[in-house]
């Protein structure tokens, strides 16, 4: 049984009911009679039995969970109700493997439970169970009632109703409308028996035998077979994860644009790590769509080539060098300037107070030698031990690498961990006070997050300045399917004021050299339409690459069925100003299930 899965599904032990935080109100316990499942799921998120005992509701059994701590069954009404916002099916829970089998036709008394998947401060809708249950089978060998048919034509094009302000934005109590909300067609039909087919992968195969598939081919779809989010307003309705009930070993490996050909069927779920999910009984035919990892091309002499490659918590432990050495070297063809960010330190997650990574980035060095690149140099600032986040004891930070015999980097003394770069003015040109200096790493924005790594490098006579980022994660953000809509992202308030720092010395740079070649470049944490991309951006001081592609281009990283940017390029005006640059998210990881990050890495080309 899946041992992975079962790990994401231990989110779904029946703990507690909602918070009031979650818009959840308990009644008393109370005794219903003659409750059907409808009755239950009611035309709310929310149950109107919530925390109250409901006798002999009757159904078939249409899937059983054997495995992970959330074991139990799904039943579901044989004899529907006319009303399309109830839904007739409803996870049991029983806490041990269930005596009841696929076809079983029983009767359920138990206690009404809504569960929030992650708690209340995770703001997911909740899901509405029958736990502490006693099941009497009536008769076996029954039909499963038919499985409703979730495609493009059910699914509406709107995604949310905005919440009621008068319950802090929850959705909670609002009446389903399921012809006008996907988020709200998705919940009418929760724990009932549902099938999607022939649907096109949307994120491929993860470590925990999950992948997303979509129900509308031409949602937001891009050539490669992925549905690109674009705006905050285009969540992409037609997104649906899909797990199985099976072996894990029996998923599914799918990349990106892969179908499940047939029908995939099974009861709709709701869980902690993407929302609504098909949790498959029967799982459709895996067809490759031959997907393959793209290469950029070669920078011309005349061009200087700035890459940005998100490595993934890269220490000397992991088996990953030569595949990241060969994504460079044959992927990115060799660029002359690489920021790395997620380089740990000697002995990785070990939290020691080794904060030191020559032997990290030496490794990854030699195996691009080996893969027959360049000798790179490097250049780091190693951080205060357990100070810049990331996986505790690890003291990620980016890294410049760069090919000496292309471009040479200008050391000044006096950049360390604890002291902020400035800028000064020399022969009518700006300089770096250290190279290589870290930005303001005092500044409370930095509290526990990667710190900028700044550095002048030379090419062909003319500086480059270059600012590696890698600014406060998503984590903490409530998700699309959150019970809140629109979603909170609380994470963003010190990504803003991080991107606030960037843009203050990018534009103090301008200011003393106004037709200064500048690049700050990494990993964002943030789409190119967010805010921290506009402070970034500030008055025209720096301009996001990333969109000069085409819109369905725009992508670096692939998360439950949206490709979207977290990794940029911004340039300032010298650099775009002529238009004689050229920009490649080049995507070797994002869209393949045996990744080696999960990232793509970004390239920018232009001519000093």
């Amino acid at each position: 049984m899946p041992s992975r899965s079962s790990a994401r599904l231990a989110a779904l032990t029946v703990a507690a009911v909602c918070s009031a935080a979650s818009a959840v109100v308990l009644t008393s316990p109370a005794h219903a009679e003659s409750v059907r499942v409808h009755d239950i799921q009611g035309t709310t998120r929310i149950s109107p039995f919530a925390g109250q005992k409901v006798t002999d509701v009757p159904g078939i059994v249409t899937a059983v969970r054997t495995y992970g701590s959330s074991k139990g069954f799904w039943l579901q009404d044989a004899a529907p109700d006319d009303n399309p916002a109830t839904s007739e099916g409803v996870f049991v829970f029983t806490g041990s493997t269930p005596k009841a089998a696929v076809g079983d036709s029983v009767t359920v008394t138990g206690t009404v439970s809504e569960y929030v998947p992650g708690g209340a401060s995770s703001g997911n809708q909740s899901l509405t169970e029958i736990t502490k249950p006693t099941v009497a089978t009536v008769s076996t060998g029954n039909a499963v009632p038919a499985p409703v048919v979730v495609d493009e034509d059910a699914v509406p094009d709107a995604y949310a109703p905005q919440g009621d302000t008068a319950a802090a934005g929850s959705v909670n109590g609002l009446t389903l409308d399921p012809s006008a909300y996907a988020l709200d067609y998705y919940e009418s039909l929760e724990g009932m028996n549902v099938q999607v087919a022939d649907a096109r992968v949307v994120t491929a195969t993860d470590p925990y035998s999950e992948l997303w598939v979509t129900v509308k081919p031409w949602e937001h779809r891009n050539r490669r077979g992925g549905t690109v989010y674009g705006s905050y307003t285009s969540q992409n309705t037609g997104r649906l994860q899909v797990q199985s009930l099976g072996a894990t070993a029996d998923f599914p490996k799918a990349n990106v644009g892969d179908t499940l050909e047939g029908a995939t069927t099974g009861p709709l779920d709701f869980n902690q790590y993407g929302g609504y999910t098909l949790v498959a009984s029967k799982l459709g035919t895996l067809d490759s769509a031959g997907l393959e990892r793209e290469t950029t091309r070669r920078q011309s002499s005349r061009e200087l080539a700035v890459a940005t490659y998100n490595v993934e918590n890269l220490d000397p432990s992991d088996a990953t060098f030569d595949k990241h050495a060969s994504a460079i070297v044959n992927h990115l063809q060799s660029p002359d300037i690489v920021s790395l960010e997620e380089i740990q330190d000697d002995n990785g997650a070990k939290d020691d107070g080794t904060v030191d990574a020559s032997q990290t980035v030496t490794k990854l060095i030699d195996a691009i030698v080996a893969a027959g690149g360049p000798k790179y140099d490097w250049r780091a600032i190693d951080p205060v031990n357990d100070q810049d986040g990331g996986e505790p004891g690890g003291n990620i930070r980016q890294v410049f690498l760069f090919n000496p015999e292309r471009v040479s980097f200008t050391d000044r003394a006096g950049g360390d961990s604890t002291t902020a770069v400035g800028v000064t003015k020399v022969h009518g040109k700006a300089q770096l006070t250290a190279s290589p200096g870290r930005i303001d790493p005092a500044n409370a924005a930095w509290a526990n997050s990667r710190k900028p790594l700044a550095g002048e490098f030379v090419f062909r006579g003319k500086s480059v300045f270059v600012i590696a980022n890698h600014l406060n994660s998503k984590g903490g953000d409530q998700g699309l399917a959150s019970q809140y809509q629109p979603p909170v992202r609380s994470s963003e308030v010190q990504r803003h004021a991080q991107a606030a720092v960037v843009h203050a010395f990018v534009k103090n740079l301008l200011d003393v050299q106004k037709n200064a070649d500048v690049i700050a470049l990494g990993d964002m944490n943030d789409f190119e339409f967010s805010g921290t991309a506009k402070i970034l951006e500030g008055d025209g001081e720096l301009w996001s690459a990333i969109k000069s592609l085409p819109r369905s281009e725009r992508y670096t990283y692939d998360y439950q069925g949206n490709q979207q940017v977290l990794d940029q390029i911004l340039i300032s005006p010298a650099i775009r100003r002529g238009c004689d640059f050229e920009y490649d998210s080049v995507h070797v990881n994002s869209e393949f299930n045996d990744q080696i990050s999960d990232h793509d890495p970004q390239v920018l080309r232009f001519r000093p």
